[in-house]
Parts: structure tokens; sequence; C-alpha cells
């Protein structure tokens, strides 16, 4: 740890306030829709009140009811007032809550956002010693509620709906112009007619003298043949090779190749050099 983060370290223990360290508080979890009213809430409203029946020889009973200024709030929502909390303890965790309250005065907070933590005010509330879990009473009203959220909650998230006026989209047409431009094209080239058994045979011939292996895609592109009556020529006079590193690929047979040998080559080469001396 550099001595930078041990000075920032020092800074934030020495502004926690530990003076309720040692107060027990309760973590209680109440229904979304509680939540959501004590959000709307003023902070000097009462929200609710709490009771708890002690037996003797038995466990503690807890309820809250909401008050009538926090149903007032929203008067057309109906939700359930009364409420039982189920009470369990903390034993195996350490729970703590904590506030932070950030400086009231303007000069302070208009200063820079990296010197506002140093500011801040931290404090311990309390430590978990239970936590509650707020059950509404099964009633008529928390019935009805019950019902409304699974209907909205079946509802689809779309919907077909009519429209009464022209949306500015793209809309579909009959056919894109690059296909009538590759149709045009292809009327014009005219359909492909078989010309005579040796004229193909030549282009081929004369092909191969430039290339030793050759796609049919591009023997078709050279002789401009039907790639049916293509294929029944080079079966005549070519090899279909299966095998890599030519795999698909045409070759002339062994009888109609005019191809020279490195060995070949280099005796022509070894001859003309002796003839030259």
């Amino acid at each position: 740890m550099s001595k930078d983060d041990k000075e920032k370290t020092q800074i934030i223990d020495k502004d926690l306030d530990l003076s309720n360290a040692g107060r027990g508080v309760w973590l209680v979890k109440v229904p979304k829709y509680i939540a959501q009213k004590w959000e709307k809430a003023p902070t000097n409203m009462d929200v609710g009140k709490l009771r708890i029946n002690k037996t003797p020889g038995q466990k503690a009973q807890v309820s809250l009811s909401l008050t009538p200024a926090v149903l007032a709030l929203d008067p057309e929502e109906k939700i359930p007032t009364e409420h039982v909390l189920d009470v369990s303890q903390v034993t195996k965790q350490t729970l703590g809550v904590f506030s932070h309250m950030a400086p009231s005065d303007g000069k302070e907070n208009s200063t820079s956002s990296a010197a506002q933590p140093d500011n801040e005010k931290l404090y311990m509330e309390g430590r978990i010693v239970q936590k509650l879990e707020c059950r509404p009473i099964a009633d008529n009203c928390y019935m009805k509620l019950k019902l409304e959220s699974i209907r909205k909650a079946s509802e689809p998230q779309r919907r077909v709906q009519p429209i009464d006026k022209i949306v500015q989209n793209f809309k579909p047409v009959k056919d894109h112009a690059h296909n009538i431009e590759y149709r045009e094209r292809k009327k014009a080239e005219g359909k492909k007619a078989r010309d005579d058994k040796n004229a193909v045979m030549d282009m081929l011939f004369h092909a191969f003298e430039k290339h030793q292996y050759y796609n049919i895609k591009d023997l078709v592109k050279i002789t401009n043949q039907p790639i049916s009556y293509l294929k029944e020529i080079l079966k005549d006079v070519c090899d279909y090779n299966m095998k890599n590193p030519h795999k698909n690929m045409w070759e002339l047979k062994k009888e109609y190749r005019h191809y020279k040998t490195e060995e070949k080559k280099e005796e022509e080469h070894k001859s003309g050099s002796s003839d030259s001396e």
C-alpha cells in the first residue's frame, strides 16, 4: 500500500462516527407497494405504527399498520393496511447499518468531487440483531391487489394497433433494382449455345497452356458454354482432382499434357550452355 493510500484510509477511519455501534437495529423487508408509498411520503410524515405483543413463554408478535396519511398519497390505489412481521434472529452474521451526510455549506458543495469524500461524515447507526419480513394479511384487498399484478404481468409487451395515417417508413417494392439489372444483363447476353466440340476442346487446350489447374467456374467463363455440356467434354480430356493441394480442380489427362518436367528443363539448359561454349 502506498503512502497516499494509507493517508486516505486514516482520514476515512477518523471520520467514521461509532457512537451508535452498540445499538441493535432491525432489518425489515417490506413489499414493493409499501416501499413505493414510503418513497413518496415527506420526511416529517408518520408512515406507520408498529405494535409488539409479548406473551410469557411465546415469541413476540409484531404487526405493522399503515397510517391514513400514507394511504392518502394515492387514494385510487388500494393496498392492505395491516401486516404481520415474521421475526428471525441473526446468529452467524455480523451486519451493520451505515449512513453518510454530505456537507450542507454551499462553499463546501462547490468544491471538486475529489475533495467531497474528505468532508463527508460517515455514521454507524447500529448492528443488525433481527431480520423481519413484512407479510400482508390475506384479506380481500390483498387478493384484489395480487389479481391485478398477475393481470398486468400477463399482458403482452407488444400489441397490434390499427393506424389511421401513413407511416413514413420503408415500404415493400415489387422488385429491387439490382434484380432487374441482373435479368436484363442475362437477357442481353442471351442463352449459352453449344459450340462444336472440337472448338471447345481447342479453347480448353489453349487455356491449359497458361495454367495447369482450373476451377469449373473459370472454365465456364473462358468457354462460355453450358456447364453440363462443358463437363461432358472435360471428362474426355481432363482429370478431376479429389485430393489436396488441388482439390476440386480440373487438369489435362497425361496423354494431352505437354508440360516440360524439371529434369528436361535442366537438360535443355545444360545442352544450351554447352553449345554456346
